[in-house]
């Protein structure tokens, strides 16, 4: 009997078949400056029309973590592709710049096609929203590397700003204000003590409806990370930011301070109680007997985004912020001191 690629546990031709798919909805996320279609060995993207003075590429790539653990607890895979697309265009945004395009890494053991198809569709929801677009990636099928029904997911995407526009945290002063976006949940962070609380010492099955919630654990966890470019370009067009962070590993205390200016001697002062922590945080933090330092440390406890900006404009921003669709609160300021965020 002849040995083929395909008895060896790769079958090309399902991974022709996703192509096909792909496709029409790459297509649909498609910007000005895209130069060639899916399926080339290399993505082009065109700079030239733009029309940047001094243009900076800004670049990030990262993944969902083990929230994929719960999208193969309920064999749901429409909004991890969201997740994927999200971690890295809020990281770009950080810096004001605008998101151009992304591309992923799909890899599974055995491929599913329409697995893969609920993932990718997902991913361009993503760049749709962000209004970018998805102009490559790969689809890896590698037998006996990954469990049976698992994948893993990266993803990689390129800003634009001019480079006298970037923002970097170095004119944050004293007395500025820091706003603070709400998030949809716990978007792609602290997945490891959540899954453990719930899944192992609760003992929760994933469809446990919880009052609480008004939903199940599994529902709860799945909620798609909230991608804020939209509005946070269109707050930067009109007013000055000094600084933005997005919340993610490790939570409010460990990336608040990454925008800090070195040599100002300043610390983020964040008045808890300003913004309405969701249930889910509550629920985590009283069941599994977590300090609140760890909860602060791990989690983004309802704020996924945050501007620090002058005082005297946070009225308008907030107001402008929550006519764009978001939640926007008040959540502190700046003051003198070493670094790092004081609760209080």
């Amino acid at each position: 009997m002849a040995l083929t690629y395909k008895k060896s546990g790769v079958d090309i031709a399902e991974g022709d078949k996703l192509v096909d798919i792909i496709k029409p909805l790459a297509h649909s996320t498609f910007i000005p400056g895209v130069l060639n279609d899916i399926g080339s060995f290399g993505a082009f993207f065109g700079l030239k029309q733009l029309r940047y003075k001094d243009p900076v590429l800004v670049s990030g790539t990262d993944g969902v973590g083990t929230k994929l653990k719960i999208a193969f607890m309920l064999n749901r895979h429409d909004t991890v592709g969201i997740d994927l697309v999200a971690m890295s265009v809020n990281d770009l945004l950080t810096s004001g710049a605008r998101p151009l395009f992304f591309l992923d890494y799909f890899a599974s053991g055995k491929l599913s096609t329409k697995v893969a198809a609920d993932v990718i569709r997902g991913i361009a929801d993503g760049c749709k929203t962000a209004g970018c677009s998805l102009i490559g990636g790969e689809t890896a099928e590698m037998p006996g590397f990954y469990s049976a029904g698992e994948y893993d997911l990266a993803g990689f995407a390129v800003g634009i700003a001019e480079r006298k526009e970037i923002i970097d945290g170095s004119k944050i002063k004293e007395g500025d204000i820091i706003i603070g976006l709400s998030s949809s949940g716990l978007h792609s962070n602290g997945y490891s003590l959540a899954r453990k609380l719930f899944f192992e010492i609760k003992k929760y099955n994933a469809r446990k409806k919880i009052k609480e919630l008004g939903c199940s654990v599994g529902d709860e966890l799945l909620k798609p990370t909230r991608i804020y470019v939209k509005s946070i370009l269109e707050i930067i067009s009109k007013f000055k930011v000094k600084g933005m962070a997005h919340i993610t590993g490790g939570g409010i205390t460990e990336n608040l301070p990454r925008i800090l200016p070195e040599k100002k001697n300043l610390k983020a002062v964040i008045e808890r109680g300003s913004w309405p922590v969701h249930k889910i945080f509550s629920i985590m933090q009283n069941e599994g007997n977590v300090s609140e330092d760890e909860m602060y440390r791990t989690f983004n406890m309802g704020i996924g985004f945050m501007l620090v900006v002058n005082k005297d404009d946070t009225a308008k921003i907030i107001k402008r912020l929550n006519s764009l669709g978001e939640k926007a609160f008040v959540i502190g300021q700046i003051e003198k001191g070493r670094g790092g965020v004081k609760y209080v």
